[in-house]
């Protein structure tokens, strides 16, 4: 079984008031990664991606080294679908075109993530352009069964235990499709309240951002750091 539990919610509040190490939870999600990913494949390679994590962790601390001034989400490692574009990582959108194709600067939600202390995993496989041609991943549960797409490869870095959170896009199905099959939380908001400039469109008037977790708390924590104009609401009996 390659499941290995990383609750974003409670994660980061301990990360955030130290009482979880960075470099050590750094460590704990590499190993996973290595033990399950070759199996997985969720991920885009990337040569020395450990050492860049502990380098983006240094970086981290140093900016925000008083627990208590530290933002909502501090520490968590974030998969990314690789339509969306990262400073530092090339983009293939699923296919295997030259990467210039597809250069373009930062997304907006990426920003949005590390003014919230997020750290970027890497890239997560996509289905070629988001759509129908399916990449490698495998579901994490059952390794002959499918992930779902076209965010085949967020959903499964998450249930695998490779990350807190993960980036997807939904033109039609592709957050809560591949969420269910993977047995995690997805979540794809309204149309525009996680702005979705900096990514290889399919579709300009329909592309959502969503987002993967493995807990709910986690998913409202997340939501409220990307979404626009996000209110909390606290229901009670009538």
């Amino acid at each position: 079984m390659t499941l290995h539990p990383t609750p974003l919610a409670a994660t980061v509040a301990a990360l955030r008031d130290g009482s979880l190490d960075l470099h050590a939870h750094i460590n704990a999600l590499c190993d996973q990664i290595d033990a399950a990913e070759p199996q997985v494949q969720a991920l885009l390679p990337e040569e020395g991606r450990r050492a860049r994590l502990h380098r983006d962790a240094d970086a981290l601390l140093a900016r925000y080294p008083t627990p208590a001034q530290r933002p909502p989400l501090f520490g968590a490692l974030v998969g990314v679908k690789d339509i969306i574009h990262v400073d530092g990582f090339v983009t293939r959108a699923g296919a295997t075109l030259p990467p210039e194709s597809f250069a373009g600067e930062e997304a907006a939600v990426v920003g949005l993530l590390r003014a919230a202390g997020a750290l970027i995993l890497g890239k997560t496989v996509t289905t070629e352009f988001a759509y129908f041609e399916p990449g490698p991943t495998r579901n994490p549960h059952n390794r002959e069964h499918t992930p779902g797409g076209s965010s085949s490869g967020s959903a499964a870095a998450v249930a695998a235990g490779f990350c807190e959170l993960a980036l997807g896009t939904q033109t039609i199905g592709s957050v809560i499709r591949p969420a269910a099959f993977c047995g995690v939380v997805g979540f794809k908001p309204t149309l525009g309240r996680i702005p979705s400039a900096g990514i290889v469109y399919f579709s300009r008037t329909s592309d959502h951002i969503g987002l993967f977790t493995q807990d709910m708390a986690g998913m409202r924590l997340a939501a409220s750091a990307l979404c626009g104009a996000w209110l909390d609401v606290t229901l009670t009996d009538a």
